[in-house]
């Protein structure tokens, strides 16, 4: 599948407005040829240069997000075993299913966290925690409180620094965690001490 852009994002934002957002966050769990990271970022960049309104798109940004995720675990609890099988067939995806597995073993239902913040496993550990039964009630627990914080790093990070998401999201994913924390604070740091400097004037 060819890779979008944002720049063709963009246009689609362009066009449809906040349901661009939703289905390219919504549609990452079948695989849209864009990270999410990127996505979320590019509704921060956007809100800021008020293409679309900031609370509004940050607000369908969670959902998309949400429910993209939330899709997974459905079609885990209904289908069952016959989802994994499908996507065993992708040979690129066994690691990752190995990888997501031996989190659940690890850490059970805290995976729903940690796997946010790692590519391909996000989409899978839903599937995987709907095929072993997991409660809803458990699985919106976890995963709605974790995808409002990632969510919200993301939108931040795009907010402020939307001319550098390309190099952030190489970035994050070269160097890990440490670069989206330190980005992170500097980000709300920004948003906290903006109100402050006005209200000097």
């Amino acid at each position: 599948m060819e890779t979008i852009t944002i720049d063709t994002l963009l246009s689609y934002i362009h066009q449809f407005g906040y349901l661009a957002l939703f289905f390219a966050l919504w549609l990452g769990i079948v695989g849209m040829p864009i990270p999410d990271e990127v996505v979320v970022m590019t509704g921060g960049m956007v809100g800021a240069l008020h293409l679309l309104s900031p609370l509004p798109a940050f607000v369908i940004t969670y959902v998309g997000v949400v429910s993209g995720l939330t899709l997974g675990y459905v079609l885990g609890r209904v289908m069952g075993p016959p989802v994994l099988e499908r996507l065993r067939k992708k040979k690129s995806m066994e690691p990752y299913i190995e990888k997501s597995y031996a989190m659940l073993e690890k850490y059970g239902s805290g995976t729903l966290v940690f796997s946010y913040f790692l590519p391909v496993v996000r989409h899978l550990v839903p599937y995987l925690v709907g095929i072993n039964g997991m409660s809803y009630r458990t699985y919106a627990l976890y995963s709605y409180l974790t995808g409002l914080l990632w969510t919200m790093v993301y939108f931040v990070l795009g907010y402020f620094f939307g001319d550098s998401i390309e190099v952030i999201s190489r970035a994050v994913t070269r160097y890990g965690w440490y670069v989206l924390a330190l980005l992170a604070a500097g980000g709300l740091a920004v948003m906290w001490l903006r109100p402050l400097r006005q209200k000097a004037r």
